[in-house]
């Protein structure tokens, strides 16, 4: 079943493309037609691509990986903060910084700078410097939050990128190529869908349209996530025998119960024994087979 619908993106303003000269051609086949000098998307094809990009981010989120969301435009900002805040995923809404994926370890050294720093006016460092210094190292750290607060629980590279607008964060688009990330895109028709894993076809520049698919996306993570907390509790808890016994112990069970699992015990480990030396016997007996083999040849 679709997780939307063709009035629910008609109303968000989902089909309104670019002007018709600044089209790429590339974008041929999710254009509907042409009113008025403008490109309309077709509709239809956004509810395919769209499903097809929910269900995989549901199962990145299933495995419990990261997906990292790219919006720097002014009208996307606040929206995917807002929304990617409540699924726990990292986000950049701020100018990405070159060589974020390509240079992820000097990435990471700034943002234990910042705990560095928090470590510091925490223990009492902060208050032996000088007025000069505390203000520059409170500059620093503001902005570095500015920068890469929202990333600070990214600990290693993300498994897949999305994307508001592809040629505003053309930079993002070929990094996560050059290291084989997967990208999910909302791509306009001034857009170049052939280097998207998967684009979704869609208006990039309206928040209702932006707000709409991004929250689409992150119900789809919702779903994974839930979906992984419910297997993790429904995995029995694995204990072994001598343990289970400790605790029958702890409980002043009879001892002809505790004496009963003991031998139930020992008998296993009896059987576990005499596989392992029928083996080992099988493995003699091969050999010695093979020799007296080698011997008649001679």
């Amino acid at each position: 079943m679709p997780r939307t619908n063709f009035q629910e993106l008609l109303d968000a303003g989902v089909h309104f493309g670019h002007l018709k000269r600044k089209w790429n051609p590339a974008m041929a086949p999710y254009i509907f037609m042409e009113r008025n000098g403008i490109h309309i998307i077709d509709l239809e094809k956004t509810i395919v691509k769209l499903d097809e990009a929910a269900s995989a981010m549901k199962h990145i989120a299933r495995s419990g990986k990261k997906i990292l969301f790219v919006a720097t435009k002014k009208q996307a900002k606040e929206i995917v903060a807002e929304r990617v805040k409540q699924v726990n995923m990292p986000y950049v809404t701020e100018r990405w910084p070159g060589g974020m994926l390509t240079n992820f370890p000097t990435i990471r050294k700034a943002v234990k700078k910042m705990g560095s720093i928090d470590k510091m006016a925490s223990d009492g460092t902060f208050s032996n410097l000088s007025k000069r210094e505390r203000l520059q190292v409170t500059r620093q750290r503001a902005k570095l939050e500015k920068n890469l607060g929202s990333i600070v629980d990214l600990t290693r590279l993300p498994s897949a990128l999305f994307i508001v607008d592809v040629c505003k964060e053309h930079i993002a688009v070929r990094e996560a190529k050059r290291l084989g990330i997967p990208v999910f895109a909302m791509v306009d028709t001034n857009s170049d869908p052939t280097d998207i894993e998967f684009p979704v076809p869609a208006n990039d520049d309206a928040s209702k349209s932006i707000s709409l698919i991004v929250s689409i996306l992150c119900q789809a993570i919702e779903e994974g996530l839930n979906e992984r907390k419910l297997e993790k509790d429904k995995e029995p808890v694995q204990k072994d025998r001598k343990v289970i016994r400790k605790e029958l112990e702890a409980k002043d069970l009879p001892d002809s119960v505790i004496a009963a699992l003991a031998e139930e015990e020992e008998e296993e480990e009896e059987i576990e024994a005499d596989e392992e030396a029928g083996t080992e016997d099988l493995e003699t007996d091969e050999e010695i087979i093979a020799e007296v083999e080698r011997t008649d040849e001679e």
